[in-house]
């Protein structure tokens, strides 16, 4: 297996509270991974050490062989790794076709002064990137949405939305933190399908944190299990929904 992240010891402390504790991970490329846990396990938290946003306390983070351990957001992201949001964040007042072209302008050259004079260049790549823009929705079924306002969207669409426009940045590896939070039996299952149609059309890792277990098990190749900052199981879904410690931890007794 091919490692495309991997934690070693990770920690993160916040005033005493151990957040994260000594989390020990590895996700393969072309691999779907769920993590589940208890609210306040760590979970969102380690997207946050992944993805840069918080700083590690002690131990090491590893990407595409590299060592990205508290490496700015941004450059992260310029690396390969996108995340979405428990809460969504979307710019409301632009179209879904601006919203995912946002996204490709994390690879573009032009600076503010060519924005502003709107040269040659600047005009070329904004063309070039509206293009791929349509691209991307076309290929993950959703041409039909480009020109409506974000904010004017059903809250799943926008849930996919966010999604979509994460991939518009090229990332090599997914976060997504709790995709299915307030959607619908139907809505998640339109999630459930737009997973699937991403990793059977873009080369990537996905790496999911999740309260909804019917989407967890369904999707996910493997299964984290974190409670207090620590991973306390790890496996395949059908081992996990079966483990007792998982049970008593996190899906309960009966």
């Amino acid at each position: 297996m091919t490692v495309i992240l991997e934690s070693r010891k990770v920690c993160k402390f916040f005033s005493g509270l151990k957040a994260v504790n000594e989390v020990d991970m590895q996700v393969g490329e072309g691999e779907i991974f769920g993590i589940i846990g208890p609210n306040g396990a760590g979970k969102t938290t380690f997207f946050n050490l992944c993805a840069g946003t918080h700083q590690v306390t002690s131990g090491e983070i590893h990407y595409a062989g590299r060592n990205i351990t508290n490496t700015p957001p941004e450059r992260v992201a310029r690396l390969g790794i996108a995340r979405t949001f428990q809460n969504i964040q979307l710019f409301k007042s632009m179209s879904v076709l601006e919203n995912v072209v946002v996204g490709f302008h994390i690879h573009t050259r032009s600076n503010m002064w060519s924005a502003l004079l709107r040269t040659k260049t600047y005009r070329q790549e904004e063309e070039m990137i509206r293009e791929k823009g349509e691209q991307l929705l076309r290929k993950l079924e959703l041409p039909e949405y480009r020109d409506i306002l974000a904010k004017n969207l059903p809250y799943g669409d926008q849930r996919r939305l966010e999604i979509i426009r994460a991939l518009a940045t090229g990332p090599r590896l997914l976060l997504l933190d709790e995709p299915a939070a307030g959607l619908n039996i139907a809505e998640t299952s339109a999630l459930d399908d737009l997973i699937r149609l991403i990793r059977e059309r873009e080369s990537l890792s996905i790496l999911l944190i999740e309260h909804d277990m019917n989407l967890v098990m369904s999707v996910s190749e493997k299964v984290w299990v974190m409670e207090y900052g620590r991973l306390i199981a790890t496996g395949r879904p059908e081992e996990i929904k079966n483990d007792p410690v998982v049970i008593r931890a996190y899906l309960g007794e009966e």
